[in-house]
């Protein structure tokens, strides 16, 4: 790839279906050299983008988003592949997978920046509470080393490392994985704030341009030996929260045709449906999902009642009449029209109970073009999958807006070479 002028070059680790990637790319201040992912759909999607909107060739695309483990770092970096490797891919018949690391795809090209963040189930606070070991053997608790490592090979001046706030209280091995990171980025002469700083690293997604309550650890780091000042970074990133509109779900979807639930469930277009379109035309990923006649019933009495501005006593109390049980949670919720969408989840696949959409009229739950417009994608992006994939896509994002502002924050202090 011959590097456009005045751009800056970056590699997407865990890129997922290209959140991040995208944001940096809408920023039109830098270009792909790479983008690492190992779930194929995800896959599938970042290619289909790089080619419908971002000028790739099909085998431009092909290379560029690399199916590989990252867990086999020195592999995926220099090529060299190790037996079981070798065996591994030519048994899933993955042929699309570079065999000379991508130190041979980059070649001599400068990469100035590494922008990722590792699965975050083992540092969410949720995820913790629903494993019985606290998810302290949980592999995922070390995947930010591939990520050191990968920083380690390329140097670049500047690393965003992206990820939930319970990463800050996550002590696998007895150690704080934060007190872990800074060590190995020191260890290669890199700069991060101190962990016990990091906790003013934490963003909301709304006050960066996304219509949605979504906080994130965002842990950006200098090379010691590039003279970039790292407060300086999160001094511009700060700045754009004091200019960026503030959006709410109206802004983000109140436009979309709307649904009404159908007396009885009915097949349409061959599938079982619990709701039909009025008002508009079909619009791709706005299909209503299916739900049932007791569902439906609970979404109108729940917003009837106004219960999202009741005590959690009430909210628990409501769910556990309804379907008489006796559990500490509610499992309700809705979205409210002038207020940003509550943090948008991957567990959206299993259902929607915890998005309920917030016109009375419609009882439903939200739809796929929905989650995506609210995590901020593209009108015109395209989830390759099913519709569980596609929730799972978008839940695990990190949402473009929030990307290109700190793709645009960063940029302002990077020399392009």
């Amino acid at each position: 790839m011959k590097k456009e002028n005045n751009k800056l070059t970056f590699i997407d680790l865990f890129a997922g279906c290209g959140g991040l990637s995208e944001g940096f790319l809408q920023s039109d201040r830098y270009e792909a050299l790479a983008h690492v992912e190992w779930e194929k759909p995800m896959i599938k999607t970042l290619r289909n983008r790089l080619i419908t909107k971002w000028n790739h060739t099909a085998e431009e695309a092909l290379k560029r988003v690399i199916h590989f483990d990252i867990q086999k770092t020195d592999e995926l970096i220099n090529g060299n592949w190790a037996k079981e490797t070798s065996e591994l891919y030519a048994k899933t018949n993955h042929k699309d997978i570079i065999k000379d690391g991508i130190r041979g795809l980059i070649g001599k090209q400068k990469v100035n920046i590494i922008i990722g963040g590792p699965p975050c189930q083992a540092y969410s606070v949720a995820g913790r509470a629903q494993d019985n070991d606290l998810m302290r053997n949980d592999f995922r608790n070390y995947l930010f080393e591939s990520f050191v490592k990968v920083v380690d090979e390329f140097k670049p001046e500047v690393f965003v490392f992206e990820n939930v706030p319970g990463l800050l209280s996550a002590c696998p091995g007895g150690k704080k994985v934060t007190e872990r990171i800074y060590e190995a980025f020191k260890n290669i002469g890199y700069e991060i704030r101190r962990p016990e700083l990091l906790s003013k690293s934490v963003f909301t997604a709304s006050e960066l341009g996304v219509p949605q309550k979504r906080d994130r650890v965002i842990i950006i780091g200098v090379r010691v030996a590039s003279k970039i000042s790292l407060e300086s970074l999160y001094v511009e990133l700060h700045s754009l929260k004091q200019i960026v509109k503030p959006k709410n779900v109206f802004d983000a979807i109140g436009h979309l045709p709307k649904y009404e639930p159908l007396k009885t469930p009915e097949k349409i277009n061959g599938k079982k449906a619990s709701h039909k379109l009025i008002g508009g035309e079909k619009i791709k990923f706005h299909d209503a999902r299916y739900n049932n006649q007791r569902d439906i019933a609970i979404f109108k009495q729940w917003l009837g009642d106004n219960m999202n501005n009741s005590t959690s006593q009430k909210k628990i109390a409501f769910y556990n009449d309804i379907m008489g049980k006796r559990s500490n949670h509610s499992k309700y919720r809705n979205l409210e029209w002038d207020k940003p969408s509550p943090t948008i989840v991957a567990h959206l696949y299993k259902d929607g109970l915890m998005f309920i959409h917030p016109d009375i009229n419609q009882a439903r739950t939200i739809t796929v073009k929905e989650a995506a417009l609210l995590q901020s994608f593209p009108d015109d992006f395209d989830f390759i999958g099913s519709r569980g994939f596609a929730l799972k896509m978008i839940g695990n994002a990190v949402p473009p807006e929030m990307a290109r502002n700190i793709a645009i924050a960063i940029s302002t202090k990077i020399l392009v070479k």
